[in-house]
């Protein structure tokens, strides 16, 4: 039997990357070949097989393919659609080190994703300067040490989960032996779409640190939730952590009520929070994604009508220089 760190990594390896062989494992026509593969000189293309295979053949409406496929549209330029749209890069202030709020730092902890979502809000960053990892850590952990109001460190990218074993180990003992941080974050979408990430050294990990730890995960329609899922979802809550849901808001995806509310209830059934949903981040190539705040409301009110409070989502806009993620309600 292959080593479960072998089959996410090979998993991994084998994602598909061509726009052609999307089209065909889908059985969709080959008309959208143009445009997706010039939008994907710009930001290649990559899902993993476990997360095309829950997508409907035949249909070029599904929530899932939606999400991934490059588009002609993403090379249109629309005005107040820019390349960092949430002020990343003003918000730098160490290697790899972003910190917008008071007592919460974020960690560039690697460039790269499992997944690359068209509606990525970095997915122009520039991974190859702003990256806590790309020769050691130890810079990003001076700087951490310097600043005694920082007491939660977020592990963001790219995905800090495909860091390997070994690697993120090192990292998360390393955030440890820094006295007045008391919480670690991650934010990861690897457990929706490669859940053969979540292996015995990664829980043990979680389950061990000195930290709190926190996961926030990233789900944007119930589709995504198949059993391989869930059952990651409820290994990691075996750990203690806590487990919370972020979602985009998303023309096409996940922009009806009861679509929002029916990953509430698959999220909650697995022990997992709805917590944010986010209005889309206004990053250059993804203005087809966009939903009105309007209609983004109205969903809201729709969602409180059907749903006990605790599985409401809370609507929030992220505002270059805001203190805090913006309610909407």
């Amino acid at each position: 039997m292959i080593p479960r760190s072998a089959d996410w990594k090979n998993a991994l390896a084998t994602a598909v990357r061509d726009p052609a062989e999307l089209l065909a494992l889908l059985e969709l026509p080959r008309e959208w070949l143009g445009g997706a593969r010039q939008a994907a000189r710009g930001f290649p293309l990559r899902v993993p097989r476990g997360y095309v295979a829950r997508m409907a053949k035949g249909d070029p409406a599904d929530p899932l393919l939606r999400q991934v496929l490059p588009l002609g549209l993403e090379l249109e330029i629309v005005p107040g659609f820019v390349r960092d749209p949430v002020g990343d890069l003003n918000a730098a202030t160490g290697p790899g080190v972003l910190q917008k709020y008071r007592a919460r730092a974020l960690l560039i902890a690697t460039g790269a994703c499992a997944i690359h979502c068209r509606y990525c809000f970095r997915r122009h960053f520039p991974y190859a300067d702003e990256n806590a990892g790309r020769n050691d850590w130890q810079p990003a952990l001076t700087h951490l040490g310097a600043h005694p109001q920082i007491r939660e460190v977020i592990l963001s990218g790219g995905d800090p989960l495909l860091l390997d074993d070994g690697r993120l180990s090192e990292l998360v003992e390393a955030l440890g032996a820094v006295p007045h941080l008391e919480r670690l974050r991650i934010h990861t979408r690897v457990p929706v779409v490669l859940p053969e990430r979540v292996n015995e050294p990664l829980l043990a990990l979680l389950e061990t640190s000195r930290l709190q730890c926190v996961v926030v995960i990233h789900a944007n329609h119930a589709n995504e939730l198949d059993a391989p899922v869930e059952q990651a979802l409820r290994r990691l809550r075996q750990t203690g952590a806590l487990l919370f849901n972020q979602s985009v808001l998303l023309k096409g995806v996940n922009d009806r009520a009861d679509i929002l509310g029916r990953l509430s209830e698959a999220l909650l059934a697995t022990g997992v929070v709805p917590y944010y949903l986010h209005l889309l981040d206004r990053v250059e190539g993804s203005a087809h994604f966009e939903v009105g705040e309007a209609e983004a409301k109205r969903l809201m009110v729709e969602l409180r009508e059907t749903l006990p409070g605790y599985m409401v989502p809370r609507l929030v806009r992220e505002v270059e220089g805001a203190a805090f993620k913006l309610p909407l309600l």
